[in-house]
């Protein structure tokens, strides 16, 4: 068969409209909008970057520790199980067309039975282009397979099923199957620090800025706390025991993120009186993704002194120019 002929007004018209070739649309990636209704910096953060280091170690896009080895994707966290359970809202993030989904998994199991993404939906953007929404919280998946949907429509919640150390979002790009960082447009293990062109929105990219470090949350307990119930909400989530002058322990603890070996910590717990009930300074020795870290005193005799207690934690960081503060806290408790 011999090849169709286009009369010379149709190939203007194609032109001026921007058709394109078989293939062109392939080159072309999606640009993309922030997959995730919530602030980023302050009711969310980003945790983990695509890793960018060739080799066996882990570098994000900015050659900073917020990745892992062979990591594939960008971790939008919530603090932990009670911002979860609210709901945070998870967008696609381009126009699409619903690939693939998957719902049931249940959020946090002990042994989780299917695949290590959890609850999970794929859009495909056409030119070999999709995007993966993994770990979603159990039975908020609203599309179904075949559904197409418009940027920004809602996917499902932030959730903490499959493999997943803490409540967050894990979206992911792929070109022909092939990872692709959105930070750089460039592809997974290529190395860091190289610029490249984003493929967010301006309106994503500003909101994406980056940050290294900082603080998920923060209280008082009556015990020495533990990581696992600090995220669950069991220290300052509504169902937190009370605290009064019989308390049996008064600790001030915090959870941070994104630490750095080298960074200076200090933590203060301060009496009503003014009195240092407590008090240390160290040096990390190793990067931390999520830190928990405590101080506190027990009762002497007939319980703690009623009044206004106050914990302070700082993290500073030694930049070219100095340092800079990475983490400041300060919480007040009222003891009756």
């Amino acid at each position: 068969m011999r090849p169709l002929a286009l009369p010379i007004w149709f190939i203007a018209l194609a032109a001026v409209s921007g058709m394109r070739a078989p293939g062109a649309a392939a080159q072309t990636p999606p640009r993309l909008e922030l997959p995730v209704a919530c602030e980023i910096g302050a009711a969310c953060v980003v945790q983990n970057y695509v890793d960018q280091d060739p080799g066996p170690g882990a570098r994000d896009h900015a050659c900073g520790p917020l990745s892992y080895d062979g990591h594939q994707g960008t971790d939008i966290r919530v603090a932990g199980r009670p911002e979860m359970v609210a709901g945070v809202a998870v967008l696609a993030a381009a126009p699409g067309v619903v690939r693939a989904r998957h719902d049931g998994a249940a959020d946090r199991a002990a042994a989780q039975a299917g695949p290590d993404a959890g609850n999970t939906v794929v859009l495909d953007h056409g030119g070999g282009w999709e995007s993966q929404y993994s770990h979603l919280r159990q039975g908020s998946v609203a599309v179904a397979t075949g559904q197409r949907v418009a940027a920004g429509a809602r996917l499902g919640l932030i959730g903490w099923s499959g493999r997943a150390e803490f409540p967050h979002l894990e979206f992911a790009l792929r070109h022909r199957g092939r990872a692709i960082d959105p930070f750089t447009g460039a592809p997974a293990g290529g190395g860091c620090g190289r610029g490249g062109a984003p493929l967010w929105s301006p309106a994503a990219q500003a909101a994406l800025a980056y940050r290294a470090g900082g603080l998920l949350r923060a209280g008082f307990a009556a015990e020495a706390p533990e990581l696992a119930r600090a995220l669950d909400g069991a220290y300052d989530g509504p169902l937190a025991a009370p605290l009064d002058t019989q308390a049996p322990a008064l600790m001030f603890w915090t959870v941070a993120w994104g630490l750095r070996a080298g960074d200076r910590e200090s933590f203060r717990l301060i009496a009503p009186d003014g009195r240092m009930l407590a008090e240390g300074d160290g040096t990390l020795p190793r990067n931390q993704a999520q830190w928990l870290r405590y101080i506190g005193k027990k009762p002497n005799g007939a319980g703690f002194p009623p009044g206004r207690y106050q914990g302070e934690y700082r993290v500073t960081r030694a930049t070219e120019g100095g340092s800079e503060i990475v983490v400041e806290v300060v919480r007040v408790l009222e003891l009756r």
